[in-house]
C-alpha cells in the first residue's frame, strides 16, 4: 500500500488495521507463491505466467485502493515487499532447477539481500523501529526482475517469439540486478549518515535528551513517514541524502504520541 499522499495535502495516516481490501489482495498474492512454484517445476508455464499476471495486477491495485479508500496500514507495509521477495525467490528456485537461469545470477541476487540485512539491527540500535523507506531505485530494480523472469520462462520454449522473449528477459535481468545493487548502496549511504547524526546528537547533548529537530545531514527522528510511494509496502521512498548526488532526501521514521516509533518498511 502506498503511504504517500495521494492529493498533495500531506501524508496519509498509517493505521494498525488488518482486514482491509488492500491487505486481502496482498494475502492472496502470498498464497499464490507456492502455487506458482509448483506450476513452474511441473512445466505448466502458461498457468504459471497467469499467476504472475495476477500477482502483478494485484500489486498495482492494492496501492491504488489503499489511497482511494484511505486504508494504508502498517501490516500492508510489510506484506507487499514480502510478497515481491517471495515471488522472486520462488522464480529463482524454479528457473534454476530447470536450468533456465545460471547459478551466478542467483548468487548475485542473494548476495544483495545479504548485503542489506545488517541495516535492520543498525537502524533499531539508532532508535528506529524498522529500516529506511523503500527507494524508487530499489522498486525499479524489483520491477525489472519481475519482468525479466516471466520473459526468461517464455524464452525456454522454441520459436522466434521465444528468442525475442529471451533477449528481452536478459535485458531486464541485467538492468534489474544493477538497480538492485545501486539501491543497496543508497540504503547504506543513508544508514551511515543517520549513524553519524546520532553520534553528533550524543556529543552535543551528553547529559540530556536528543533535540526534537532534524539531525545534521540526516532526517529527523520525530518526522512523519510518507513511506515513499508505499502500497502495502511496495513503496517508492525517497533516496538517501547527499551521496550519491542523484539521491533526494529520505523521509524519516515517525515516533508515535506515546513515544513508540512506527518503522518504515524493509528496503528492496
Amino acid at each position: 500500500m502506498d503511504a504517500e499522499t495521494g492529493t498533495g495535502t500531506g501524508p496519509e495516516p498509517v493505521t494498525g488495521r488488518i482486514w482491509t481490501v488492500p491487505n486481502l489482495l496482498s494475502f492472496a498474492r502470498l498464497l499464490g507463491v507456492p502455487v506458482f512454484l509448483w506450476l513452474v517445476l511441473a512445466g505448466h508455464d502458461w498457468w504459471a505466467l497467469g499467476v504472475l499476471v495476477f500477482a502483478g495486477l494485484s500489486d498495482w491495485l492494492d496501492g491504488k485502493l489503499a489511497r482511494a479508500l484511505n486504508q494504508t496500514s502498517r501490516l500492508g507495509t510489510v506484506l507487499d515487499p514480502a510478497a515481491d521477495r517471495l515471488y522472486i525467490f520462488a522464480t529463482l528456485v524454479g528457473l534454476t532447477a530447470r536450468e533456465v537461469i545460471p547459478l551466478w545470477l542467483v548468487l548475485v541476487l542473494v548476495g544483495r539481500e545479504a548485503a542489506i540485512t545488517p541495516i535492520v539491527p543498525i537502524m533499531r540500535r539508532l532508535g528506529y523501529a524498522g529500516t529506511l523507506p523503500v527507494h524508487f531505485i530499489g522498486k525499479a530494480g524489483t520491477m525489472c526482475l519481475l519482468y525479466a523472469f516471466p520473459l526468461l520462462l517464455v524464452g525456454d520454449h522454441h520459436g522466434w517469439w521465444a528468442t525475442a522473449a529471451r533477449v528481452g528477459g536478459w535485458a531486464f535481468a541485467i538492468w534489474g540486478v544493477g538497480l538492485y545493487w545501486w539501491a543497496a548502496v543508497l540504503y547504506w549511504a543513508q544508514t551511515v549518515q543517520l549513524a553519524r547524526a546520532a553520534r553528533a546528537e550524543t556529543g552535543a547533548n551528553p547529559d540530556g535528551p536528543a533535540p526534537d529537530g532534524p539531525a545534521p545531514d540526516g532526517p529527523a527522528r520525530n518526522g512523519s513517514v510518507p513511506d515513499g510511494s508505499a502500497r502495502n509496502g511496495s513503496v517508492q521512498g525517497g533516496p538517501g541524502r547527499g551521496d550519491p548526488p542523484a539521491a533526494a532526501p529520505l523521509p524519516a521514521p515517525e515516533r508515535g504520541a506515546a513515544g513508540d516509533q512506527k518503522g518504515a518498511e524493509t528496503p528492496r
